[in-house]
């Protein structure tokens, strides 16, 4: 086995360890605001420094495991309603953040060595897209599985007398979660990648 594949493997298993960590220590991953409502999340970040270091395989690798995780503390840890009624569904768990891993880490791609500025730009983009496309994935496929009985998680998000759509009521109701998380992870990830990529090209030389 070379040294760049046990690079790879020992940051892999490092991230993962990360993730762990982030989902089932309290305030480390999950940030709570409202107590009705899911927390805001920091993971995006997680994911999209991963998909920035190692590619789009590597960041989608950690976006399923951020979606298993997910799951997981669904069942055994689940922090309000809404997330157990949501998270509790293996599509809505997994499928938004492989999703946002895969566009992250593609998004990498397009970074160039030599622009410092091209490659803050790219890593920001990466880093928004990561967090966005999961938020957007979330309420779309919440909006689809609960569209023929809405009510029971209306009534958890305190809409229970509206006659608004329920993807209407979601944009807003995790709208504000979601933006507060995609300027963060947008801005953090190429503070973050950036010196680490000039780190691990040095090490692997």
């Amino acid at each position: 086995m070379t040294s760049k594949k046990v690079q790879n493997i020992t940051i892999g298993a490092i991230f993962v360890a990360i993730l762990i960590i982030q989902s089932f220590v309290p305030y480390l991953g999950y940030i709570r605001i409202l107590p009705a409502l899911p927390s805001i999340t920091i993971i995006p970040l997680t994911v999209a420094i991963a998909g920035g270091l190692l590619g789009t395989g590597f960041g989608t690798a950690m976006g399923l495991v951020w979606g298993v995780l997910s799951l997981i503390l669904a069942y055994t840890q689940p922090g309000d309603m809404v997330s157990l009624m949501l998270f509790q569904n293996p599509f809505i768990a997994i499928v938004p953040r492989v999703a946002a891993g895969f566009a992250g880490g593609m998004i990498s791609l397009a970074a160039k060595e030599e622009s410092r500025r091209q490659k803050t730009f790219i890593f920001g983009l990466s880093g928004l897209a990561v967090s966005l496309i999961n938020t957007l994935l979330v309420i779309t496929l919440t909006s689809l599985f609960f569209a023929n009985n809405p009510a029971a998680l209306l009534h958890n998000l305190g809409q229970s007398t509206s006659q608004a759509p329920l993807i209407w009521i979601l944009l807003v109701a995790l709208g504000m979660n979601g933006v507060v998380e995609a300027i963060f992870t947008g801005v953090v990830t190429p503070i973050i990648v950036m010196p680490l990529r000039r780190f691990l090209s040095k090490k692997s030389r």
